[in-house]
């Protein structure tokens, strides 16, 4: 359904108004996310598109698209010319989950060399958006989850990679958020923290 709006500009020589249809939907983006999309942030995780805005910057015309992040508690706007260079991507899909919870089930990667090297790169891992990296992450982390004595930077990196595991499998899957921490506990096969 479009919807036709007004647009009313003043021609200066002739002090006419003129009237401009435009039949596009403003539900539609021109980048093929639409509102009510849940996209993938890298450095934020799972969002929403509530709108898609235009908005005056420096003199120029940008449009936005506005993320709400719900559990941050948290609202971005992204110029939809920058969304594919800052890494704003669709829900993983099925391959891409099913690749990422086999990762879950595999044999943690030995940290190796100063922790300051490893918690940069897994840093990167998180913040790449990368499903199957960050489920390298989890997997990575997970076998000291028990540990009392484990770090507190590492039990930061290991919730962070796991909470945006967890918040994308919830959108995929259409389930709370406590229901995709169920499954990959359940895959992890142990407590997480």
């Amino acid at each position: 359904m479009t919807k036709t709006t007004k647009k009313v500009a003043n021609d200066n020589k002739n002090k006419k108004i003129q009237i401009i249809n435009d039949n596009t939907n403003p539900d539609e983006s021109k980048d093929g996310f639409d509102i009510g999309d849940f996209l993938v942030y890298p450095t934020h995780g799972v969002g929403e598109v509530t709108d898609v805005e235009t908005s005056i910057v420096a003199g120029t015309e940008v449009t936005l698209y506005v993320l709400n992040f719900t559990k941050e508690k948290m609202t971005l706007r992204v110029p939809v010319k920058r969304a594919h260079a800052v890494g704003l991507r669709r829900l993983s899909n099925k391959k891409q989950v099913d690749k990422a919870l086999t990762t879950l089930k595999g044999k943690p990667r030995t940290g190796r060399g100063m922790w300051s090297r490893r918690a940069t790169e897994y840093g990167q891992k998180i913040n790449s958006g990368d499903i199957e990296s960050i489920a390298q992450v989890v997997r990575d982390l997970h076998k000291n989850v028990d540990d009392p004595d484990r770090s507190y930077s590492e039990r930061v990196i290991y919730e962070s990679a796991f909470d945006r595991l967890a918040g994308e499998l919830a959108a995929i899957n259409n389930i709370e958020p406590q229901k995709a921490e169920e499954l990959l506990v359940k895959t992890l096969g142990k407590k997480a923290a």
